[in-house]
């Protein structure tokens, strides 16, 4: 598939559909919609767990501060928290780790309140994410209904891959704790859906009604990062394309 073909198969899926893709060997890149503003879902906890390691690079937050998962905290349907009795007792770093490899929504609903919106949208923008922000917690209907979204730009996430892929994230140490996070995500139906096997990549993935994004570094022959954003859209044909185009640029 050439990148007008992509393009043009990006062009005929429903809804808003935005894409950003760089190979890590050439320094190619292109873009579908790719500074345009996307309701992020779950992609949204990437920036945030960017912003605690910068904090506990810079000596700011310390990843083994525990806070406290009340009943009124869990949420289901995604993750772990919500399966566990009374009170939970959980640091910083795990709640990281449910937040990003089975996209914990309790987990990140804590880190969001322990360091509050308006502070992760400043630290957004510190990190080289302009546009990028945090309008609500996650799995709040009412403020949805309002009209509060979380948005993601592909073009924006992509850089932020790229710098954790080149390990110049903040430093090297916070950079290879990321990936290594990362590589460790298990919803793996999307990128990874028709790579060969043992492909390794490093993504996050984000789901609602009428929205399936992921983003992540592809570690194939020439390694490459791949953005995907697509709201109001057909879930499923909207997968099919972003595992087909993942392939094709292997």
């Amino acid at each position: 598939m050439t990148k007008n073909e992509i393009i043009e198969r990006l062009g005929s899926l429903p809804g808003n559909i935005g894409f950003y893709y760089k190979d890590l060997a050439s320094g190619e890149s292109f873009g579908y919609r790719e500074n345009d503003m996307f309701q992020a879902a779950s992609v949204i906890k990437l920036p945030i767990y960017a912003v605690v390691m910068k904090l506990w690079a810079e000596g700011k937050l310390d990843l083994y501060e525990k806070l406290i998962c009340r009943d009124e905290d869990k949420l289901p349907p995604c993750g772990a928290l919500y399966f566990f009795t009374g009170n939970v007792e959980v640091d910083i770093n795990t709640l990281c780790g449910l937040m990003i490899s089975i996209s914990d929504n309790a987990a990140t609903n804590l880190l969001i309140k322990r360091l509050g919106l308006d502070f992760l949208n400043e630290q957004f923008k510190l990190i080289g994410l302009k546009e990028t922000h945090l309008e609500r917690y996650l799995f709040d209907a009412e403020a949805s209904a309002k009209g509060f979204e979380n948005r993601i730009v592909p073009a924006e996430i992509g850089a932020l891959l790229e710098s954790i892929y080149a390990h110049s994230f903040i430093n090297e140490e916070v950079s290879c704790r990321m990936e290594k996070l990362l590589l460790e995500q298990q919803i793996n139906h999307k990128i990874p859906g028709y790579l060969p096997e043992g492909t390794p990549v490093a993504h996050k993935t984000g789901e609602d009604d009428g929205i399936t994004n992921d983003v992540g570094i592809v570690y194939g022959k020439k390694p490459f990062v791949i953005c995907f954003a697509s709201n109001f859209t057909d879930v499923p044909a909207a997968e099919i394309a972003l595992r087909e185009i993942s392939l094709a640029l292997m």
